[in-house]
């Protein structure tokens, strides 16, 4: 059974201003209408001997990504929540060790048979135009990973990319062989499908070995120009995808043998968590001891048992701006354009208004990105300096590299209007059912208007009902929530008056969502 393993805990600095620490690019809809994350899972449909994902993603992001999942109809295995970030190997580890336990839990419930899980890695914030390319790499994929090789994804590369590491490819590997072929892929329904696959596979290895799957020589780092010339010229580099595929047991042997301290911590950290609603968290003490460390650099260049196939799919990781204007369509002066956007004499250029008109003349190359609190103004070769506005941003405390104007929450969201010294005013969506804590303020007093939708509000010992344009008062200090009891989103208007406005003036009592802070 093949567990897609989702890594899902990036940040995405380069795409800021869209791309923000408690929005990050996976969770943003950056090529079509579903976000990063969503596109990862749906692009999985229709792949047989495959379960639901086991997704694992920043403990900050855990209402956005089970909210994303449950609009896509999709009920993961597991939401794993990292505490800190300690790069893809840890992910993984605790990824296969959760994949091993809910195989031992689950009697058949959510796994369809009881074959050890094969993990498949994918990074939450790649696009994939051609999806019957993908499933095809992962079904030989998965034929080599079942004879205990440890899968890498190599991306076929069509320019001299500087923003990509590389991975050259050794001997090319002989054909699988009939009695070499995992049985559960031999008992399975689609015989004649894996044969064909099997063929394409013979085919390529019979002419120049280009597309077949072979040994890893080595990883290399991202090179320069003349370099990354050079490797395409060679026909031996192919990019690397930070995709693979294996057996759970196994790169959990691999990782004991390089990184055996990891092993522990991590272990640890699953083994002392806990579950919470919906999500599995990981002990923060025991994670945190981690080492941060790539699956690259803590297995995959120091294993004998790499292999990678080739992979021409329409595939990037979505890197930068200027990747979204390679990927994006086109109109007759090779502009990429979303939202409201009015050009002149503007070409080869990307241009994204999310809250307003953005109207440019007279340029080339550029990016302009515009949201309600920022706007970025960059030439596409320069896009990759982005993450150095970012380190500036962080470094004066400035709230722009964090978040947004508009903030999601498990009851729904908020948006600050209007901010002064001893005022604030904030526009509140609570969804159907929503329910804010029941909290207190030192430093502030609220007033609320409802603008439509229904709201029940307790405030002190009293419950009152309020619908549209009908309007309470909380006096600083006084005990209250917030709940939507109706069928449609409650929308208000909240003015905030104090000597303090800041969001640590929070005091729970109560939370429905577990949350503490």
């Amino acid at each position: 059974m093949i567990i897609p393993l989702i890594l899902a805990g990036g940040s995405g600095t380069r795409l800021w201003p869209l791309s923000r620490e408690l929005f990050p690019k996976q969770l943003l809809n950056l090529t079509d209408n579903y976000s990063m994350l969503q596109n990862t899972i749906l692009r999985l449909n229709d792949m047989k001997s495959t379960a639901a994902p086991v997704v694992v993603c920043n403990e900050e992001h855990r209402f956005m990504v089970a909210e994303q999942l449950r609009a896509i109809n999709v009920k993961p295995l597991s939401i794993i929540l990292e505490p800190v970030g300690r790069n893809t190997a840890p992910a993984i580890a605790v990824g296969a060790l959760k994949a091993l336990d809910i195989l031992n839990e689950d009697s058949g419930k959510l796994i369809k048979d009881n074959s050890e899980p094969m993990l498949l890695i994918l990074p939450a914030d790649h696009i994939i135009n051609n999806i019957e390319a993908f499933h095809e790499a992962v079904t030989l994929g998965s034929q080599y990973a079942a004879q205990d090789y440890l899968i890498t994804f190599g991306i076929i590369p069509d320019s001299p990319e500087t923003g990509y590491g590389y991975i050259k490819k050794g001997k090319i590997l002989e054909n699988i062989k009939e009695s070499e072929i995992n049985t559960q892929e031999a008992n399975s329904s689609e015989e004649s499908n894996k044969n064909s696959i099997v063929d394409k596979f013979v085919s390529n290895n019979q002419s120049n070995g280009k597309n077949g799957a072979a040994v890893i020589d080595k990883f290399v780092e991202k090179p320069d120009l003349e370099t990354a010339k050079a490797y395409i010229e060679s026909g031996e580099y192919l990019w690397n995808s930070g995709m693979f595929m294996f057996k759970a047991s196994l790169i959990l042997k691999e990782l004991e043998i390089h990184e055996a301290d990891m092993v522990k911590a991590c272990r640890d950290s699953v083994n002392n968590g806990k579950d919470d609603l919906d999500f599995f968290r990981l002990n923060r003490e025991s994670f945190e001891a981690s080492r941060s460390e790539s699956i690259d650099y803590a297995v995959m260049e120091k294993t004998d048992k790499g292999v990678i196939i080739p992979l021409s799919a329409g595939w990037n990781d979505l890197g930068s701006w200027d990747a979204l204007w390679q990927t994006g369509n086109k109109d007759e002066n090779q502009n990429v354009v979303r939202g409201d956007v009015l050009l002149a004499d503007v070409k080869n250029s990307y241009l994204n208004a999310q809250s307003r008109l953005i109207a440019a003349v007279g340029l080339e190359d550029h990016v302009i990105v515009e949201t309600k609190d920022a706007v970025l103004v960059a030439h596409r070769n320069r896009v990759q300096d982005v993450k150095k506005l970012v380190a500036q941003l962080k470094a004066g405390n400035r709230e722009e590299a964090v978040s947004h104007s508009k903030i999601f929450r498990p009851w729904g969201s908020y948006e600050t209007i209007d901010i002064e010294q001893r005022f604030q005013v904030k526009r509140i969506t609570v969804k159907p059912g929503g329910k804010l804590s029941l909290q207190k303020h030192y430093h502030r007093a609220e007033h609320w208007t409802v603008v439509s939708g229904t709201a029940i509000v307790t405030k002190g010992d009293e419950q009152i009902m309020l619908t549209e344009n009908e309007s309470t008062y909380i006096p600083l200090g006084t005990v209250h929530r917030l709940e939507n009891p109706g069928r449609i989103p409650l929308e208000l208007i909240e003015v905030q008056s104090g000597s303090y406005l800041g969001e640590d003036d929070i005091v729970r009592f109560d939370d429905i969502y577990g949350r503490q802070k």
